[in-house]
């Protein structure tokens, strides 16, 4: 250890605060420092991330290895690459002396313009989704190393989860400080651990922010043997929490009518509901839900700002979140491509990162609108709301976007308005229905599960709700995947 013991001391004032240059700070007095007789100020580089089966990179500075010992158990938890930054020029003994006012340490600390060169650079950093960044704590902040490190690298799109090593004190405002040198990532509320945290304390946490860290969205490729009839299973979205694929539509649904139907397919075992400010039932969605009984924690909500909103999305949102009154929304999208719909999205972000938002995505945007779109937003949308249908299948559109890891949703998945009644009467559907003694509605919603499309079917019909839930029982064949897809017009019902 570079400090074997602390002394306490009084009266000692200095300009930084009150936690020493160590892994291993005091609670709150000011320490001196006794000098450890076997430093270890230059440990073995790690110059590449060493290559895992994940997408999350450990990146940390420890001089005591303190630090150290709790990225190793974060690797362990996580199944991530490690990366660890070395100074240039490495810290000594005296460097971190506490005591002295013009050590290394205590300049760099109070100096904001201080960047002390580090060794190399993550060259693959691009290959990594989520950073965990440790530190130890320095007089109450990040070390200026961590600084450099941010500065020298390109987070755009990622996540990043700080986490600090000390005897006792908390991480403070030392991760926040950080966000203003990586303003294009998605920043995780830090934690502090201490040198001997058990592998548990570390597994919990990470297991309790739902980071997607294993690249493992089954976007395209849902798993439908862990349905049954009344309940729906769910697809991990990018941003790590998990949605229903299959929902209620509340497009047409107004007044009492859309309360009771929410509350009904509730009882059927629904468990996703889509909504919009276009729709003009936000509220009458928000009233089924709390009325229901069911705790918020098991429901996924859903709702959309129209363009007409994007130039002012904060108070867009704000009106969402107070029509809804639930708390959070787990899904908000873009209704439509529009005028300042990248500035309405990244208004999205910061309701993300403020907890207000869980998941957000896009409806209506195909091919060459998504490829456009990505590069101008930091947080990718977990989702694509589309009009898909057997005689409008948008194959081209949904493999391009579960390639990208977006989950595919079916905004008409019996059809266009006006279109339904054409569809389900349709021959072949009807003859595939007729075997396996389902309606065309079940082997339509069946269809769409099967080719990895979340589906919001709407109704006000109890009967149909508990219909449209009743899905798992059956599968189609791969000859009945093949005569549906034989279907496409490529007929689509609305402009959008």
């Amino acid at each position: 250890m570079l400090i074997s013991s602390l002394l306490l001391m009084s009266g000692l004032a200095l300009s930084t605060g009150a936690c020493s240059p160590t892994d291993e700070p005091v609670k709150t007095e000011e320490p001196s420092p006794v000098p450890d007789p076997d430093p270890e100020p230059n440990p073995d580089p790690t110059p590449d991330p060493q290559p895992t089966g994940g997408r999350a990179l450990v990146v940390y500075f420890s001089c005591t290895n303190t630090t150290k010992g709790v990225a190793d158990r974060i690797v362990e938890a996580s199944d991530a690459a490690t990366w660890r930054i070395e100074p240039e020029v490495a810290y000594t003994s005296e460097d971190l002396n506490y005591n002295n006012s013009s050590s290394r340490a205590n300049r760099e600390q109070n100096d904001p313009s201080a960047r002390p060169a580090i060794k190399g650079k993550c060259e693959n950093l691009a290959d990594y989704d989520v950073v965990f960044l440790g530190y130890p704590i320095w007089w109450g902040k990040a070390p200026k190393v961590i600084f450099t490190f941010l500065e020298s690298h390109d987070f755009t799109g990622k996540t990043i989860v700080p986490f600090c090593t000390s005897h006792s004190s908390g991480i403070g405002s030392s991760d926040t400080d950080l966000h203003r040198l990586a303003t294009g990532a998605e920043w995780k509320q830090g934690r502090r651990f201490g040198g001997n945290e058990s592998k548990e304390t570390i597994k919990n946490w990470i297991e309790s922010m739902n980071l997607n860290f294993n690249n493992n969205t089954n976007a395209g490729v849902f798993d439908l043997s862990k349905g049954t009839n009344g309940n729906a299973p769910t697809v991990k979205l990018s941003s790590g929490y998990d949605m229903p694929i299959l929902g209620l539509g509340t497009y047409s649904l107004h007044g009492a009518t859309c309360v009771n139907s929410v509350k009904a397919a509730l009882a059927a075992g629904f468990r996703k509901f889509d909504t919009a400010y276009i729709y003009g039932n936000e509220e009458e969605v928000g009233q089924g839900v709390r009325e229901s009984g069911v705790p918020r924690e098991e429901i996924f909500v859903a709702t959309k700002l129209y363009p007409n909103q994007y130039s002012n999305p904060e108070a867009a949102i704000e009106e969402c979140l107070r029509k809804l009154d639930i708390g959070y929304i787990d899904l908000m999208l873009l209704h439509h491509p529009g005028a300042n719909d990248v500035k309405a999205y990244k208004a999205m972000e910061k309701y993300v990162a403020a907890g207000k938002i869980r998941s957000i995505g896009v409806s209506c945007y195909y091919v060459k609108e998504i490829n456009e779109f990505l590069p101008k937003v930091n947080i990718k949308p977990v989702l694509v709301q589309n009009e898909v249908h057997p005689y409008y299948q948008d194959t081209e559109v949904m493999e391009h976007l579960h390639d990208l890891g977006i989950v595919v949703e079916a905004w008409y998945p019996l059809g266009g308005r006006g279109h339904q009644k054409e569809l389900l009467s349709d021959p072949v559907l009807s003859e595939i229905a007729a075997k396996h003694n389902k309606s065309v509605v079940q082997v339509i919603l069946r269809w769409h599960l099967q080719r990895g499309v979340v589906a919001i079917p709407g109704s006000s019909n109890p009967d149909h709700i508990r219909e449209n839930i009743s899905v798992f029982d059956f599968s189609l064949t791969d000859d009945e995947m093949a005569r549906i897809a034989a279907l496409d017009r490529n007929e689509k019902h609305d402009w959008y």
